[in-house]
């Protein structure tokens, strides 16, 4: 497996690649090489999702809604199979469930002969993302992880035309997200029905070595613990305890979020210490590894 060397005379690398390739039309549909774009992890993603296809719980109020796709390598027009696609979304009521076993709207399949996954699930509903702030309502919205071997893991998140919120929201009204704004149909049983293809990137994961070197609990100048742990070939970060980002490598020395921030750029000190850089849209903080993870 192709590898990116990441360390180099106690330093690290700086390598690159473009977050976009080419598409061309074939006169029926778009193929070539433009990965799924990205977005935010969110702050309520939970690993160990059970393996279901229907996430709708039985005393539900929601309408129920069918979600299809294919999953595609880099090439835009290979199927993919035994891919593991995970999604998770807040109820009717506008609640994530957090914490309990039940793992209420959320769950996860594999992706068949053909490339193909299916759930079924209710249409998503608008939520104020803070109770006091009328500018913090995020349109609805299914968050979706992809992960298979010799492909980048996908962190992304769908939307829904028609929705009063996309326009107002960081995220959904990003251009990258444009053609993850998706159309729900009726389809010929009149049911509910969205459908969403997803074209991978190709992996280049970093070597082991480099994660033993920037993973552990960094002490930030705010005052904040920031602890970052590799999980398949991304690296995510959480704050006080707290999940908050997942990052995929870009090169130069630095990994990035969702749609471009946060930025987290690492820099290996002699005696192995390792100090970060974090920037948001807003401001760069900066602090240095206290806790490092032994094998």
């Amino acid at each position: 497996m192709k590898r990116r060397t990441f360390i180099k005379n106690s330093s690290l690398t700086a390598l690159s690649i473009s977050a976009f390739g080419s598409i061309q039309w074939n006169g029926k549909s778009f193929v070539g090489d433009t990965p799924t774009t990205t977005d935010i992890l969110g702050p309520f993603y939970r690993p160990g999702a059970p393996m279901r296809s229907d996430i709708i719980p039985p005393d539900s109020k929601g309408i129920p809604m069918n979600l299809t796709g294919t999953i595609f390598k880099e090439d835009g027009k290979t199927p993919l199979n035994n891919v593991l696609v995970e999604i998770w979304q807040c109820d009717e009521n506008e609640h994530y469930d957090n914490t309990s076993d039940g793992y209420l709207f959320r769950g996860a399949v594999k992706s068949d002969e053909n490339g193909k996954y299916a759930f079924k699930t209710i249409v998503p509903v608008p939520y104020k993302a803070d109770p006091n702030n009328e500018a913090s309502w995020r349109p609805a919205h299914i968050h979706m992880r992809v992960s298979v071997a010799e492909q980048q893991d996908l962190i992304t998140q769908i939307y829904f035309k028609g929705d009063k919120y996309n326009d107002t929201d960081r995220s959904a009204s990003s251009p990258q997200a444009v053609n993850r704004i998706l159309e729900i149909v009726k389809n010929a049983s009149g049911e509910h029905s969205v459908t969403f293809d997803v074209v991978l990137s190709k992996e280049f994961p970093l070597d082991e070595e480099v994660y033993k070197k920037i993973t552990g609990l960094y002490m930030m100048g705010s005052g904040n613990t920031i602890e970052f742990i590799k999980n398949d070939d991304l690296l995510f970060m959480k704050r006080n305890g707290q999940l908050i980002s997942s990052l995929r490598y870009l090169g130069n020395n630095t990994f990035e979020a969702g749609i471009g921030f946060p930025k987290v750029t690492f820099e290996l000190l002699a005696k192995g210490d390792t100090k970060v850089a974090i920037t948001t849209q807003n401001e760069t903080y900066t602090g240095e590894k206290y806790l490092k993870y032994n094998d």
